[in-house]
């Protein structure tokens, strides 16, 4: 039998795995076998600090499934809900967020959010910057078989897309440049402070991870830091921005609910890395949010749907695909630590609360948020964070429970006490508070400086044209 488990581990760990002088015992050497199929610490083997794998092949296309979440999901989802003389600004935007955070997460955003050198609870270090020691030996402090490489290009797909979700409020009037400034200074101000927080190792609300957490929260794959954080900002933003030329004077329909349909689809794709790729590995508590976002995203999309049948008489293709991402959202925080039944009630949640907000809240209110991101995102993220509070099940997970970190932080006795959702409610907080203040900052200082607004007669021609001087679409010439 012992020659059977060299042979396994020689060939699962090919190449420098063994580079070793006085190789470990055979025992060893099985124990960091199981290790990686049981995604856990292989130290004192022939296989620590090696990547493995199949864990490695998972979180590469997770990656790229995220990424494909902005280019082209978002962008044709948005793309398709304005008007058909500003499509191409919604396109520009994702690619330019994808370009900017690129270049910030490689120059300090990464070594920011997962640095440690620092020692802080609200920012990480400087040891990664450039991403010097970026390389393909996995960073033990987050996942023990991912290269460290493949981990942060994973993680640099969400610091994408948070950013870009925002201008969903503030679709066709506001200036791409006034965009970009947005996005600079808000990376710095919200996403990478509050993205360490949750998720760096010596993060303030990282319940999981962080034995010295002081706010024992859990967020899986990102509502508080990627949909309350961009939601919240969307409301503030569009709200000081204001209200597009002839807002309530003329229709404003999307121009092709073909694209939106599309970019549904991309995204509720995309998804499945952005919630199941949080495992960091490729076993069960994926494999979990793999079940979760399937069952959050179906339900909230068929109850937003029946709504509209009830209470407006027909189903739209516009309430389905807005169900599904309000699925999608609320079962975030949530995926990798409930189950089926509780990922069907997040649905349920889903489809109903963000359905209200966007119906009639919004209506009531008056806010010009054009392209429903607060309604979906911000409200759905909130949802979803306190909601998880709820519905946690250790069976599910068992790091909610683990000696390691839950035991000394606290988690553990909120999860046994129930009392995990007032926990929850302490990171909702602290999260709104950061995205509204950083966001009127923000926002006043880009108006006296670059100014928000295209000009009356450009916003009325559209910003294709005025901002890239090109046309979505060519027709009859």
């Amino acid at each position: 039998m012992k020659y059977i488990y060299s042979i396994l581990l020689s060939l699962i760990f090919a190449g420098g795995a063994f580079a070793q002088d006085s190789p470990p015992a055979m025992e060893a050497r099985v124990a960091g076998l199981e290790a990686y199929i049981n995604n856990g610490d292989p130290s004192g083997s022939n296989v620590a600090e090696v990547p493995g794998p199949g864990h490695t092949a998972w979180m590469m296309a997770a990656a790229a499934l995220v990424l494909f979440m902005t280019l082209p999901g978002l962008a044709l989802f948005y793309g398709g809900l304005v008007r058909e003389k500003n499509v191409l600004s919604v396109l520009a935007m994702c690619l330019g967020c994808a370009g900017l955070v690129t270049i910030l997460w490689w120059a300090v955003g990464y070594s920011f959010v997962f640095g440690t050198n620092f020692g802080s609870p609200f920012l990480g270090g400087t040891e990664f910057f450039f991403l010097q020691g970026v390389t393909s030996a996995p960073n033990t402090n987050y996942a023990y078989w991912v290269p460290q490489n493949v981990f942060c290009i994973f993680q640099l797909t969400f610091a994408i897309i948070t950013p870009a979700l925002i201008f969903g409020a503030t679709a066709e009037r506001m200036k791409f440049f006034a965009v970009m400034g947005f996005v600079f200074l808000w990376m710095f101000a919200v996403y990478f402070p509050l993205a360490h927080m949750v998720w760096g190792g010596t993060g303030l609300m990282n319940g999981v991870w962080n034995a010295d957490a002081k706010i024992p929260s859990i967020d899986f794959a990102g509502g508080t830091v990627v949909h309350m954080s961009s939601g919240w900002s969307a409301l503030i933003l569009c709200l000081l921005l204001g209200k597009r030329l002839r807002f309530g004077e003329e229709s404003m329909p999307p121009h092709s609910m073909v694209l939106c349909m599309i970019g549904t689809g991309m995204l509720w794709v995309g998804w499945y890395g952005f919630n199941a790729g949080s495992a960091l590995a490729a076993d069960g508590i994926a494999a979990n949010a793999f079940l979760t976002t399937t069952l959050a995203a179906a339900v909230g999309s068929f109850v937003w749907a029946t709504l509209e049948a009830i209470l407006k008489g027909k189903p739209s293709i516009l309430g389905f695909c807005s169900g599904a991402v309000g699925g999608l959202v609320v079962i975030t925080p949530a995926a990798g630590f409930v189950d089926a039944t509780g990922a069907v009630i997040i649905g349920i949640v889903s489809g109903v609360v963000p359905f209200l907000t966007v119906t009639y809240l919004k209506k009531t209110i008056g806010y010009d948020d054009a392209l429903d991101t607060f309604g979906v995102h911000g409200i759905g993220g909130t949802i979803g964070a306190l909601l998880t509070g709820f519905l946690a099940n250790p069976a599910v997970n068992p790091n909610l429970v683990s000696d390691g970190y839950a035991a000394k932080n606290g988690l553990k006795t909120a999860i046994e006490n129930h009392t995990l959702w007032l926990v929850q409610l302490q990171a909702i907080g602290l999260t709104l508070v950061l995205a509204v203040s950083a966001t009127v900052i923000i926002t006043l200082i880009l108006k006296a400086t670059l100014g928000l607004r295209p000009t009356l007669e450009a916003e009325s021609r559209g910003l294709d044209i005025t901002d890239h001087g090109e046309e979505g679409y060519i027709l009859n010439r």
